[in-house]
């Protein structure tokens, strides 16, 4: 099987665990020691360097798979003459971290992650000090390691790097420096975390206590590749569900969650309310408001029209949505900043947030400091949001695209969407990818999938039932043309 199959954007993913019922291994061990090679390969090429010169450190989240995983990534490395340093079970911003704090001064990581997909799965992430790999570097990375054998076992073996722990001491002061009192300024504050048994534990045990807080009550911090309570996802009802139950059992001022890898977080207030999707957005970005005013904010595209009146008409910022995807948001963020527009953020509905102070890094635990320090300050985080009118009604179909040639298909369709609604005299919302309509029951967007051959479909209504008739508007639309299983929109 070609390695350029286990391209999933701008990370690698595969099946990594043989379970019942599921497919085939295909991030074998040689997969993974001929990529890590591969990445040193590249990684002295673009340096003009020696490979015996570089530094490369591996980490890993809780899955089964990763120690089997990382010993082959090391192997690979080591293979090549660059020292490899074993960073065990870490985090996906603090792989990057260890690019850029002087103390570890990693010329390049990998992270072995597959984020919240299920246990058998597992992938692999790059950073060097310049920032995460893009899609096209992962593509020419993996067309490299084509051309390189499985490494050989090495002689000596790697050395150890206690990155987490300067990780956890970075955070710690960005805490103490933003709340800016005492050794221990969180003393009185009860935050409960849930890190659904992935790498998240340590925010509660080696970033919040040790300033004071009362973490007692918090969920799943021992790390467990089996996810035996819930998914490790902020975004999944379980997930959201247990934290809320545990911030409303202890009576904590907040409640924090996180995905396996940590590059996601949403909240919990003390009342239970959730703060993910668009609140979490709108949450951020009245922390950073005061600091950029007329500042400009990048979503993915599925934010609601909600989101953007509390951002212009409260906040007094400006909202770019722009398309689905973490690193398409933060590469508009950079390309904005880079123009001269001012743009602190950029975030996904999913809880990817990247903050142009920290690197343009989405980075969970980073957004949850963040979080901390408005809290200590503002006494209460939900005054920040009051004016973000809740949701009535949402809803997300995903409508299947039959046929090899799903993309062709899913392009039509989307073409004949746009020409039906503008017949109608529908009014088409400016968006960057897909089809979005405003009507007076609401808005919907229609957009094909990055990866999947799906059209997925979004929409918010404004009163009880009116997602109903969206998703009547959006068969009548789609009704007729070839390809699609609209059984999905009933």
């Amino acid at each position: 099987m070609p390695l350029s199959t286990l391209q999933n954007g701008s990370d690698v993913r595969g099946v990594a665990l043989q379970v019942p019922g599921g497919g085939a291994v295909t991030l074998t061990r040689a997969a993974v020691g001929r990529i890590a090679a591969a990445f040193v390969r590249q990684l002295a090429e673009r340096r003009g360097e020696p490979a015996d010169r570089l530094r490369i450190g591996v980490g890993h989240d809780s899955r089964l798979t990763a120690e089997e995983l990382k010993e082959a990534a090391l192997q690979g490395i080591m293979g090549q003459g660059a020292r490899a340093l074993d960073c065990g079970l870490a985090s996906t911003p603090a792989m990057f971290m260890g690019t850029v704090f002087p103390a570890t001064a990693l010329d390049g990581s990998i992270m072995l992650t597959a984020s919240h997909l299920p246990m058998e799965r597992n992938g692999m992430k790059f950073f060097t000090p310049r920032g995460g790999y893009d899609k096209g570097d992962v593509a020419e990375l993996l067309s490299l390691a084509e051309t390189l054998p499985e490494p050989e076992v090495p002689t000596v073996g790697a050395e150890r790097l206690e990155l987490m722990a300067e990780y956890c001491a970075h955070l710690r002061g960005r805490i103490t420096a933003g709340i800016g009192r005492g050794e221990r300024p969180l003393k009185g504050l009860h935050i409960v975390v849930d890190a659904g048994n992935g790498a998240g534990g340590f925010f509660a045990r080696e970033v919040l206590e040790p300033l004071g807080c009362d973490c007692s009550g918090s969920r799943f911090l021992e790390p467990d590749g089996h996810f035996p309570n819930h998914v490790p996802n902020p975004e999944d009802r379980a997930a959201m569900a247990s934290i809320q139950e545990a911030v409303l059992e202890h009576k904590a001022h907040l409640g924090l969650i996180f995905d396996t890898d940590v590059d996601r977080m949403s909240a919990v207030l003390p009342d239970g309310a959730e703060v993910n999707r668009d609140a979490i957005i709108a949450l951020a970005a009245a922390i950073l408001a005061p600091d950029h005013p007329g500042g400009t904010v990048v979503t993915d595209s599925v934010t609601s029209d909600r989101l953007t009146a509390f951002l212009e008409g409260e906040l007094g910022l400006r909202h770019r949505r722009f398309k689905r995807g973490y690193k398409n948001v933060i590469n508009e963020m950079l390309r904005l900043n880079a123009e001269g527009v001012d743009c602190p953020l950029a975030m996904e509905t999913s809880g990817h947030g990247a903050l142009m102070e920290n690197y343009a890094l989405d980075d969970g635990a980073y957004l949850a400091v963040k979080l901390v320090v408005a809290l200590t300050r503002q006494g209460a985080l939900k005054e920040l949001i009051r004016a973000l009118p809740p949701a009535v009604e949402e809803m997300e179909r995903r409508i299947p695209l039959i046929g090899a040639d799903f993309r062709e298909k899913g392009a039509a369709a989307l073409e004949a969407f746009q020409r039906r609604a503008s017949e109608q005299g529908l009014i088409l919302a400016p968006t960057c990818e897909g089809v979005r309509l405003s009507t007076q029951w609401g808005w919907m967007l229609l957009r094909a999938s990055l990866h999947d051959p799906l059209l997925p479909l979004n929409g918010e209504g404004k009163a009880p039932g009116d997602c109903g008739r969206l998703l009547d508007l959006a068969k009548e639309l789609l009704t007729g043309l070839p390809g699609l299983e609209l059984s999905v929109l009933d």
